[in-house]
């Protein structure tokens, strides 16, 4: 199974376009237009029943004292851990193309209602819903997509990973809300094939890849 995006190669940068926040010269970053990637996929194994979409970022830092601080970098060589940007559930063994702004049109205070979603669709939340907790003007359940906001203070380019899962259930083995974690667990034992379609980002300049 094969998955790409009329917005970036594989190993490319995300246009501003598809992230949260976007460089600034004044205030290091501001806010973006948020809108979800098309991805297009095939070469879908024979007895698919529908799909699960995951898109995370393994580079988050684990400690977040120096993050969006102008005189301090993120370490690179601080551990990270993986930020859910995407969850979306029982996605049609007949469809083969998400076009773009099907998850997020922009910024949503308080997040995008859920879990149902267009077409018989289900959304997880994203890790916005985590990252926002205690923030009285954007705390929430954030469902759909949110796109990437790394700090702009980081050493680090962050990788954005699109996970396409093909599986043998025409349904998701969950209930409720969920995340991306949940989901990642569920789908063990079901998966019949997986493609993945790595952007990166970054907001600062010097950022390096690990």
């Amino acid at each position: 199974m094969k998955i790409a995006s009329d917005a970036f190669a594989d190993g490319a940068p995300i246009p501003a376009e598809f992230a949260f926040a976007r460089p600034d010269a004044v205030q290091h970053m501001v806010l973006s237009s948020n809108r979800s990637p098309g991805l297009f996929w095939s070469d879908v194994p024979e007895g698919t029943q529908s799909f699960v979409l995951l898109c995370h970022d393994p580079e988050v830092p684990t400690v977040a004292d120096d993050v969006n601080k102008a005189d301090r970098r993120v370490p690179f060589d601080l551990p990270r851990f993986d930020f859910f940007h995407w969850v979306l559930l029982d996605i049609a063994a007949d469809c083969r193309a998400l076009p773009a702004g099907v998850g997020s049109e922009g910024i949503q205070p308080h997040g995008k209602p859920g879990p149902e979603a267009a077409e018989g669709r289900r959304h997880g939340t994203n890790d916005y819903t985590l990252w926002f907790a205690g923030d009285a003007g954007m705390e929430g359940s954030y469902f759909g997509y949110d796109g990437p906001c790394p700090p702009f203070n980081d050493t680090v380019v962050h990788p954005y990973t699109f996970t396409l899962y093909a599986l043998d259930v025409a349904r998701c083995p969950v209930e409720g809300v969920v995340d991306g974690r949940a989901v990642r667990q569920a789908i063990e034992g079901h998966v019949l094939a997986r493609a993945a379609l790595v952007g990166t980002y970054t907001l600062a300049a010097d950022a390096r890849p690990r």
